[in-house]
This record gives structure tokens, sequence and C-alpha cells, in this order.
């Protein structure tokens, strides 16, 4: 549900006159008159189906690949590590350097195994899984602190590559290899193989520092939970004299399983999954100091009363773990004893709803001054040794990271932008990035690297410090991304009584007057995600190219979404469904007084996880607004998502019921009158597919038509690039099928 997609096969009904029908009074022009052509009409309905954005959407990744990422910087500033692909639409995944202006191949995986796939841990593929990777090749790597030792796994094994000269090599392992970690004076590497933690010497000497004590123990891996829902990846973290490390054991045996099958092979037997339902067990997560000789000692604090471990570390002043209540509104940062485990809070956060939990704190500088957020009012600040240093209204997002007294961050001044921004005790708050967009980088040594997502695409920018804003022409990083044949073209709108950003796309064949359009929104809509965006993103290209099949397309970011301060995203608290609906039907009934080209009389509605969600309800408890719906991978009964996410908007379910009650789509099915259509992956690990079939055998029972499209073997985002390409005109061709003829316009428009 913190993710989002689209799917394929024909939906009866969909014949050309249908088309005809969609479009019959929106356009005076003809196909041609622009690069991106309509759809409706009989002599370009062969031409829709041919359209190449489709397969370009789903050949690039959602314009994924060649896009640079996971920049690391050497102390001085003067290199830069980085990924990416070779092409646009090659998916390998390979490691470069780039210095003094030029970039340099450190390892391409076709040459080291000789091709393009690779056989990865079971441990590994889920890890790609959860942070949504869709390349194969070096698809990451850790560095030591010079940033001259480079490690990554490939096909299980292990690979070590040095940035100053020579070949990669491989190291010798117990096993396959997952997360491997070089230690920051670059003499060994930390990994997992079959869920026990080993160290290795560049020599090969392995060592085993924690073996599993049984099938549902693992070291040195993220749980479920933190992976999916506290955006913690890592199980361990080495200490800055690499003597030791600090790391998490996770026993999953009180964690209830899950049984993914595929209908499509029967034969094949079920992938079993522990996943922990809102209201149930967790895994016990416990952490463990280790040393290189054998000693072992374990971290202890109130772990009855603070169950999450949310993120840990270790820098020149010891470790540090952040921990969490299981109500979400206390989290605490403890100071970790590294001789005898013994911990004490350095401070506690609390909030009546939920504490929010910002990516890259709590951090330490060097001073040892604590690096935290504050929700005050409505603004969320950054604090230094309990101070704030940000101005009221300037939203933190994510603390970069610190380097000296220096603390990297990104916020956002207007939610449609995130920029970088950098304080230093004596010089404030700078902001780095200057054009619109959605930015974030890395800075050490004097350098910072900007990668943003901007209106002209995805950008990087190599920026010195004592250089202004980045601009166009200090781009130093390629990146490689296709160009898409869709352009979008925004209209960034602010819409009602509580301001709603709001993008609006016209065909770009459309010529306004000339005839009213359907109307069709494309949201997201709720916690951890925006749309609505100054940025040329996937979203918005494939918002676009809705747009040329004959919709006038509405993206709006409503309450509970990021970017406007604590009080706005936590307006959801218990109510998942009812604010989030209100503000697309304020935002699409606004719209329409101000074009009146928007026909409000066929209004049409998709999305996907939680925009799947609210497009299904849309149509259950607004059939007065929305006259169709797509909704994909939809939540549909809040009690069968995950404890850490649904618990923070909803409370504990056997307590509070009735958040549940009042934000599941199941209880509700016999209000359905307008189409749906509800697509969903057989091995959706996240948004189980039991979603989907339980909400619609209830709409069966009730006697209440509706579509449904099952993807076997799909997760939850489908990787199939068949799939990927169709199913964007499958949704076309249900709603464009569903929606009413448009009703005769007397002015003759």
């Amino acid at each position: 549900m913190k993710r989002q997609t689209e799917h394929t096969e024909n939906t009866p009904g969909t014949d050309d006159t249908t088309r005809t029908k969609l479009t019959k009074h929106t356009t005076g022009t003809v196909a041609g008159d622009s690069p991106n052509a309509p759809v409706g009409t009989d002599d370009t309905a062969d031409a829709a189906n041919s359209d190449p954005f489709p397969e370009q959407f789903a050949r690039t990744r959602r314009f994924s690949l060649g896009v640079p990422r996971q920049f690391s910087l050497s102390p001085d500033g003067r290199r830069v590590l980085f990924v990416r692909t070779g092409s646009g639409s090659d998916p390998v995944g390979r490691l470069w350097q780039y210095a003094g202006g030029e970039e340099r191949l450190l390892a391409d995986p076709l040459l080291l195994v000789g091709g393009g796939s690779e056989d990865v841990p079971e441990e590994e593929r889920l890890r790609r899984e959860r942070a949504r990777e869709r390349s194969v090749g070096v698809v990451g790597y850790a560095t030591d602190d010079a940033v001259r030792v480079v490690a990554f796994a490939l096909s299980g094994a292990l690979w070590v590559v040095r940035t100053d000269g020579g070949a990669p090599f491989t190291v010798p392992t117990a096993g396959p290899v997952v997360d491997p970690r070089p230690s920051p004076d670059g003499r060994y590497v930390a990994y997992v193989s079959g869920r026990a933690l080993h160290v290795v010497g560049l020599d090969g000497d392995d060592r085993q520092l924690a073996r599993p004590e049984g099938p549902e123990v693992s070291y040195g891996l993220a749980e479920y939970i933190a992976a999916e829902s506290m955006s913690r990846s890592r199980g361990y973290w080495w200490a800055p004299d690499g003597r030791g490390l600090l790391v998490a054991r996770a026993d999953t045996a009180s964690v209830a399983r899950r049984y993914l099958s595929d209908p499509a092979d029967p034969a094949r037997p079920p992938q079993v999954i522990r996943y922990p339902s809102a209201g149930t067990a967790n895994a016990e997560v416990t952490l463990h100091l280790l040393t290189l000789d054998g000693g072992r000692t374990e971290v202890s604090w109130d772990r009855a009363g603070y169950e999450y471990v949310v993120d840990a570390g270790w820098d020149a002043h010891g470790p540090f773990v952040a921990v969490q209540s299981r109500d979400q509104r206390v989290l605490r940062t403890l100071a970790v004893d590294p001789v005898t485990g013994a911990t004490e809070v350095r401070h506690e956060r609390t909030d009546p709803t939920w504490v929010e939990l910002v990516p890259g704190t709590p951090a330490r500088t060097a001073s040892g001054a604590l690096v935290l957020p504050e929700d005050d009012g409505d603004t969320r600040w950054l604090t230094v040794d309990g101070r704030r240093v940000t101005p009221e209204g300037l939203q933190l997002r994510a603390v970069l990271g610190v380097e000296g007294e220096r603390v990297l961050f990104t916020a956002s001044e207007d939610p449609t932008e995130t920029h970088v921004w950098r304080h230093e005790p004596a010089a404030g708050c700078r902001r780095l990035s200057g054009d619109p967009g959605v930015w974030t980088g890395v800075g050490r040594g004097g350098t910072t690297i900007l990668a943003g997502l901007t209106p002209r695409g995805h950008e990087v920018h190599v920026v010195q410090d004592d250089h202004g804003p980045a601009q166009p022409s200090s781009l130093g990083i390629a990146s490689l991304a296709e160009e898409p044949v869709v352009v979008p073209q925004q209209i960034h709108l602010t819409l009602g009584e509580r301001q709603l950003r709001a993008v609006l796309y016209f065909p770009s064949w459309y010529r306004q007057g000339t005839g009213k359009l359907p109307v069709l929104l494309d949201p997201y809509g709720g916690p951890s995600l925006q749309l609505a965006i100054r940025a040329r993103g996937w979203t918005s290209c494939v918002s676009q190219w809705f747009a040329e099949q004959g919709f006038a397309v509405l993206v709006t970011d409503g309450r509970g979404t990021p970017g406007r301060g604590p009080v706005w995203e936590k307006a959801v608290y218990g109510d998942l469904m009812g604010p989030a609906l209100e503000d697309q039907v304020d935002a699409v009934r606004a719209a329409g007084e101000r074009f009146p080209d928007l026909d409000l009389g066929r209004v049409a509605i998709r999305g996907w996880s939680f925009g799947g969600f609210l497009a299904a309800a849309a149509v259950l408890h607004r059939p007065d607004v929305f006259h169709a719906a797509v909704a994909g991978a939809p939540p549909t009964d809040q009690r069968m998502y995950d404890t850490h996410w649904k618990e923070r908007f909803l409370g504990h379910p056997d307590e509070q019921p009735e958040n549940y009650a009042r934000s599941s789509l199941t209880g509700h099915g016999h209000l359905l009158r307008r189409p749906l259509m509800l697509v969903h992956g057989l091995a959706d690990d996240n948004v189980a597919v039991a979603h989907t079939l339980r909400f619609s055998a209830e709409l069966l029972a009730a006697g209440r038509p509706h579509t449904v499209l099952p993807l076997p073997g799909a997760t939850h985002l489908p990787a199939d690039d068949a799939v990927n390409a169709n199913l964007l005109r499958v949704q076309r061709d249900f709603l464009m099928g569903a929606l009413p003829a448009p009703e005769e316009d007397p002015t003759g428009r």
C-alpha cells in the first residue's frame, strides 16, 4: 500500500463504437494534428492499440532504467560512485566512478558473469522486491570509509573492486551472499548467508559471528515490518574502528504464516511468508554487540514497552538505537554502552496520534549533538541539540547526512517541491537545489551531489560548496533514461477551501472550448506519496497518456499526503477513507467550476494500492460523483494489512475496531452501483490477493456486477513487460466502455 502501478487482456464492450461515444463531442481537430494523437474515432482506433507509449513504459521499467542512483562521495569530495544501467532499456546495473568531470566503469556484470540475468538468494530477492528494485546486475553496493574498497553481491557471490585501479575480484564465502558491507578500514567485509552473519577478510579468511538458533531466526537482516513500513533496510552496523558490529536478531516464530500460491501453476508448492497483520504478533527483535574475536553482548532496553527497532547506528560517540512503542505514540533515542550493552534515554518524542518516522534520524554531529525532527503546530522542524534550526513553515522531509557540524537535509516550502538544504551553525540554513522538482542528495568533502526529478526529467548536479543553487549548466552525471514519447503538459492548481494541490492534464490535441471531456481522476491520495508535484515522473507520463486517450485527467494530493505539515498528515488518524475521498470530491468539483470543458456527468477514477482503495471507495460511497473505477491491488479490509503501517493510522483493531470498519471497503459491497474493475497480482505479498477475492465474493453475494482481473505470478508491482504495457490499455478500454454517453449540448459545443 506504500506503492503504486498498472495491466492486460481485452474487456467486452470496448469496440470502436464505444470509443466514438466517449469522444463524440470532445474535439474539432483530427488525428495527427500533434505528436500525441487522440483516440476514440474510427480512423484512430487502430492507432490507439499501436501507440508506442505502453511498450516504452514497460520496457524502461517506468523510465527508471538508465537513471544514475545510489551516490557515494569520497572524503575529499573528488570522487563519486554510483549505479546506472547501460541505457534506458537495459536492465543491467553497472558500478561507475565519476571524477574530474569523467566517468569510469568499475564493474560490468556482463563481463563478470557473462549474462544479464542472475540467481540470487531468497533473502536478497525479498530485499529487492521490498525496495521496488527492477534492474539486475549491480543493484546495490557498500564501501569503506575512504571509498576505496567497494563490495557488492552478484549471483550470490561476493565481489570486491578497488576504486584506485584493478579489476573486480571474488572473495570466497561460506554461502550465497546478502547485503555485503566493508568495514570502515576496508580490511573486512560483513555479509549475511543462510540467515547467519559472517565477516570475511579480503584474503578469504571467513568467520561466522552469529548463527541462527532455529529456522525462524535471522541475524543481520531487516524483518518484514522494518523493511516494509519503517524504511529500515539494514540489519547490522559496523563500529567506526572495524572491531565490532551492532547486529539485529529477528525471531519470527510468533508471527502468523501466509501462503502464496500460483493458481496458474498448481504443481508449484506455495511460498510461506511471515506476515504480521494488524493486531497480531510482530517479530521479536533484539540487538547484539559482536566483536570479531567472538565476543557477544546483548543490548538491553524495555523491549516490552518498545518493541519496534526503528533505526540504529554506530558513530564516534558509540552505538545508538531508536525504539518505538507498539502504539507508535512514543519514540526514544537510546545511547548504548559498547561494553555492557546498557542503554540510556537521550531523547523522547511523543504524539497523541503517532510519532512520524523521518528518514535519517536520529543522527549525531561530530560534537555529539542529536539531530532530530520535531512536530509542533503545523510545522515539522529540524532540531540540532534540542534547538530548532529551520524556519516555521519549512517542512522537514529527511536528513541526508551529517558531516562535522553540518546537516544536509530535504525540506519543502511548497508541498509540490522538495529541495536539498544545508544547516551549519555559523551560516544557518541554505537551500542548495535551484530548479523546481523533487530533490535529494549526498554531501562530503566540500561537494554535494544533487539528484532531482524535475520538469525535464531526471537530473544530477555536482556542486561545490562555494557555489549557489545548482543550475542546469552544472549537470555532471548523465541520465541515460529514455525520453517519454508522451510529454506531460501539467497545469498546476490550488483547489477548494483546503487549498488542495492538484495537476490537470488535457490532451495535447485538445482545444479548450471545442467540447466537453470526460474526467479521469488518477490519484494515490494517501500517506507517504505525492503525485501533484512539479516534476516529470512516470506517474505524470501515465496521466498524460490517459489524457491523450480523450480524458481530462486530474491528480490531487489530499489530506494524509506528505509535505504540508503534521496537522495535514495526521488529519486521517482514525479514518483513512473519509477525508481522502472528500478531498477528491472537492477537487473535481472545484476543477469543474474553473474549467467548463470538464464533463462532471462522466467522471472515472483509477488507482493502485491506496489509490486503488480510494478508487473503489469512490464508486461505493459517492456514486453521485464517480461513474466508473479501476482499483488495482486495493487493501479492502484494513485488518489484513501489517501492524506498524495500519496501527499507525487506525490504532489497535481490538481497541478501536470502529476505525477499521470505517476505513474498510468490506462490509459496504452492497452499495456498489457503478462499474468497477478490480485488478490484483496473485503473488502480492504486500496487499494479499485475499483483499480482492474476499471483496469480490461480498459483491457477488450482494448481486453487484463487477470485473476481476487476476495477474498470475505478479507481486504488488507487476514485473512482466507485456502485462505492464497492456494493463494501461485494458484500464482505458474498461473506463471508456463504462462511462455513460455524453449528453447533447444544446449550445452545439
